[in-house]
């Protein structure tokens, strides 16, 4: 027995049947297609993982910087205007 009561002789006959309507070329196609769509997905997954990872790294560097305290920031010196003076 196999499936949920289906049996390997039926899978067989399923997949002979399936072969004929849509043929070997069709079916590598839609093999292919199906597999670029679950790399997709994952791809997508992972990608969402990440942004959530680094939000929470982000949100927790927040939290630890106490109030008031001076933190490293890149501040561009602009050369004051010899017009205005």
């Amino acid at each position: 027995m196999g499936f949920g009561g289906i049996g390997v002789w039926q899978l067989l006959i399923i997949l002979v049947i399936v072969l004929l309507l849509f043929g070997t070329k069709r079916l590598k196609n839609i093999g292919s297609d199906l597999g670029n769509a679950v790399k997709g997905f994952k791809g997508a997954v992972t990608d969402s993982e990440k942004e959530a990872e680094a939000a929470k790294l982000e949100k927790n560097e927040e939290e630890s910087v106490i109030e008031g305290e001076v933190t490293e920031e890149k501040v561009s010196e602009v050369p004051e205007d010899k017009n205005n003076s």
